[in-house]
């Protein structure tokens, strides 16, 4: 796994070597291209960081800034790295019905962010999403895709202290 916190040199070069392979498969080099691209190097790099733009820039001969306007525009794409743990928050008609907005708030409070940010840490991360098509188990919340249902601000605590402890776990046996 690619650390995204204060990453050594050595995996900056690598990330940097396997962008690259990854545009030599383009060879067309247009706009055309783009948003298969863009897709590629964030599944790579987990975000669009600003040095990847820089490079998919002098690569397909696209400006940098108007590269970050057509990847604004998609929700597909990020501009920041995401937590080992990413929690998804639906707030679709049912979920906000049965209190997505309590546990929202719950959530921002436990992690000490809002949504759209990463912990400083780099553990967890909070995403808003519109729906996740899972209105009978509302208010329904996923983290890294592994969705719990008919979430309460008592099992968002449950559900927190297992991640924290899970990664308690895998660094006590480092």
């Amino acid at each position: 796994m690619i650390a995204y916190f204060s990453a050594p040199h050595k995996e900056s070069t690598m990330m940097h070597d396997a962008i690259d392979r990854l545009l030599e498969r383009f060879p067309s080099k247009g706009k055309e291209c783009l948003i298969q691209v863009l897709q590629e190097v964030q599944e790579l790099e987990g975000y669009l960081s600003d040095q990847s733009i820089r490079k998919v820039s002098e690569y397909l001969t696209i400006p940098a800034s108007r590269i970050y306007s057509i990847a604004t525009f998609y929700d597909q794409f990020r501009f920041t790295p995401q937590g080992r743990y990413h929690i998804r928050i639906c707030r679709g008609t049912a979920c906000h019905v049965l209190g997505s907005s309590t546990i929202l708030a719950e959530l921002e409070k436990q992690l000490g962010i809002t949504a759209g940010n990463t912990t400083r840490s780099g553990m967890f991360s909070l995403e808003v999403v519109s729906c996740m098509g899972a209105c009978s188990l509302s208010p329904v919340i996923s983290i890294n895709g592994t969705f719990y249902d008919h979430v309460t601000l008592a099992k968002i605590r449950d559900i927190l202290l297992l991640y924290r402890n899970r990664e308690e776990g895998e660094n006590g046996r480092d």
